[in-house]
């Protein structure tokens, strides 16, 4: 395992690190509701992948070989959730706001079971069982070092991006800028469904 943890953490730091639906809605979560606020959904995507990893590391990724349509129906029940949440980020209204907010950040639990629909995290999950877990190898150390690996890259990943959407957050003064920049994250994690078919 010594050999491959360099190429595991370039493999991990490309997953946590570039823009995918996760960042995008933790940094919206971020402009929209705070870091305080946000933490439930930091959590849910850092444990939800985390167990994603553990269930493709146990054999997961052969159901979709023996299942191709299962993984078509996730595809599609990852986009039509996607849209949900879409719609909750333009949706959001301002941290602090007066009573009457018109959404809510994303709980722990939504953040933990959309990693399952994520077809992004789908596919790392899946990329990296086959790239690092070795037949016959030490399986408990390499699916644990995998685990830890990622774990370690994505939170304070995911803090960075919420703290971007914070910053951004502070900078606007008027609810149609606010509301503007809640459109426009919206209108990336649409971009991102479309990624998914492409």
């Amino acid at each position: 395992m010594p050999d491959t943890l360099v190429p595991l953490f370039l493999f991990a730091l490309a997953g946590a690190w570039t823009p995918g639906p996760n960042n995008i809605m933790v940094t919206a979560s971020g402009q929209s509701f705070g870091l305080t606020r946000t933490w439930p959904h930091i959590l849910g995507v850092t444990i939800g992948f985390a167990i994603l990893l553990v269930a493709f590391g146990l054999g997961l990724s052969q159901l979709f070989t023996l299942y191709p349509p299962l993984h078509t129906a996730l595809r599609i029940a990852g986009a039509l959730y996607l849209l949900y949440l879409a719609w909750r980020i333009a949706t959001a209204s301002a941290p602090g706001g007066d009573g009457r907010a018109r959404a809510r950040p994303i709980s722990f639990v939504e953040a933990l079971l959309f990693q399952w629909v994520n077809v992004k995290g789908l596919t790392f999950a899946a990329g990296v069982s086959a790239a690092f877990l070795t037949p016959g190898g030490d399986f408990v150390r390499e699916l644990a070092a995998i685990v830890m690996m990622f774990t370690a890259l994505t939170l304070p990943s995911l803090v960075v991006y919420c703290l971007f959407g914070v910053a951004i957050g502070r900078f606007l003064t008027s609810e149609r800028a606010r509301r503007a920049v809640n459109y426009t994250f919206a209108m990336l994690v649409v971009l991102s469904i479309a990624l998914l078919f492409v």
